[in-house]
């Protein structure tokens, strides 16, 4: 950490100042450095109806950040003997259908199983997703899978489906649920007070943020989420809890679990995926990055490390325009920039004739490759935009063939293509 700490949290609060005023949602901060918080702040508020501040304190869905507890559950069960990874999962759910390959709880947590996504399954079946959704309702569409996307461990492609099996092995294993066991063996030692898996949408929580959405008026609108399932998601905590667990990676970086939980899988090609258990292994201006981010309704979160400087964040939002990703990074810059590589600026926009294309081309709905997320571009003349999700909409620059850069995202999304046929959307890139 720099010395000139002040001037650091000073850049961060000014980060999130257009979130920091009455009337609008925002997100929980918390920088830790060493395993001790060295800077917390609440912006924006937690419930509008109500005028309730955000601080560290303030309970959130924090989605697919959840993946990491859920794994880290098998893993505990995996180091006292009672399973293994290489398990097969019908050994320990025989009600799954026998799709034709093996699929081990380690595809399941790399995401290499080949399962078809459970919330693509279920929007397929006619389900909103605001609907209220059980682990029941997800397990029948789950078991009326037939075939897989592909055989298991040759290829990547994100799936909650696997986090809600692993979940359901937990609870098989331990002999109780997934949420009691989760809260005993992980939550209470590590004094998380205000975590657990929230598996009743009707339980009323105290302190919780409520989620939102901008609305066409340039206010806000809720955000509406009624998951009662849990281990791809619905993790309830506090940024202040998620330092404690953040300490803990700390203090057992370089053990047996703590390698368990940041090794990162080979598919059967040789490919090295940067997906470990329940986190992503990759780079931010040369330094290693652990951590994972989470998007439900309108509840985005982050939570992760820079192991190697002793730095942690955690960022936690009710509003689905926000980016914690992003600003984690941005965090992390404002006290570790003079250890990290110079930023790369960004590709310079082409005009697409010069390029050889026609942005109609690009119209349409697709999936991005290895996420599974549904991405719609819309072309006019020289300009192009792609919404990611309800109300995210980001402009789209060319900046090669079949390349585009989203100056929003500070990423590209690149194409491939075949001869005479239409450009498919490949996936996000480094610019």
């Amino acid at each position: 950490m720099p010395k000139e700490t002040d001037q650091a949290h000073a850049a961060v609060d000014r980060l999130f100042a257009q979130w920091d005023r009455p009337g609008s949602p925002g997100a929980a901060l918390a920088v830790t450095h060493g395993g001790e918080v060295v800077y917390e702040r609440g912006y924006g508020l937690a419930n509008l109806e109500y005028d309730l501040p955000i601080t560290g304190e303030t309970v959130f869905h924090v989605a697919s950040v959840s993946k990491q507890f859920t794994a880290y559950a098998v893993l505990l069960l995996a180091d006292e003997g009672r399973l293994t990874l290489d398990d097969e999962v019908r050994i320990h759910l025989p009600d799954l259908p026998d799709l034709g390959a093996p699929i081990t709880l380690r595809h399941l947590i790399h995401h290499t199983s080949g399962l078809r996504d459970q919330w693509q399954l279920l929007r397929w079946a006619g389900w909103r997703i605001d609907d209220v959704i059980t682990q029941e309702h997800l397990l029948k569409v789950i078991r009326r899978q037939r075939t897989l996307n592909f055989p298991p461990g040759s290829e990547y492609l994100y799936s909650n489906s696997g986090y809600t099996l692993l979940a359901e092995v937990v609870a098989a294993v331990a002999g109780q649920s997934f949420r009691d066991f989760t809260t005993q063996r992980i939550f209470r030692p590590l004094g998380m007070t205000k975590s657990f898996f929230y598996t009743d949408h009707e339980e009323i929580v105290p302190n919780r943020a409520y989620s939102y959405q901008p609305a066409g008026t340039g206010g806000f609108k809720k955000g509406v989420l009624n998951f009662a399932n849990a281990g791809a998601t619905s993790l309830f905590t506090t940024a202040r809890d998620l330092c404690r667990w953040l300490a803990y990676l700390d203090d057992i970086e370089g053990g047996e679990l703590a390698r368990a939980m940041q090794t990162q899988f080979a598919l059967t090609g040789g490919e090295a995926i940067e997906m470990a258990a329940g986190l992503r292994i990759k780079p931010h201006r040369g330094l290693r990055t652990v951590g994972h981010a989470g998007a439900d309704a309108g509840y985005r979160s982050y939570c992760g490390r820079y192991p190697e400087h002793g730095l942690g964040v955690v960022i936690l939002c009710n509003l689905g325009t926000m980016d914690p990703s992003r600003l984690t990074q941005k965090v992390a810059e404002a006290y570790l920039s003079d250890q990290m590589d110079p930023a790369t600026p960004p590709p310079q926009a082409r005009p697409p004739a010069e390029l050889g294309m026609d942005l109609a081309d690009y119209a349409g709905e697709y999936v991005l490759s290895r996420m599974g997320r549904r991405l719609v571009i819309e072309a006019a003349g020289d300009t192009a935009r792609a919404k990611l999700g309800e109300d995210r909409q980001e402009e789209l620059l060319p900046v090669a063939t079949d390349r585009f850069y989203l100056p929003g995202l500070e990423t590209s999304l690149a194409f491939t293509r075949q001869p005479g046929a239409k450009p498919a959307v490949g996936t996000f890139v480094t610019p």
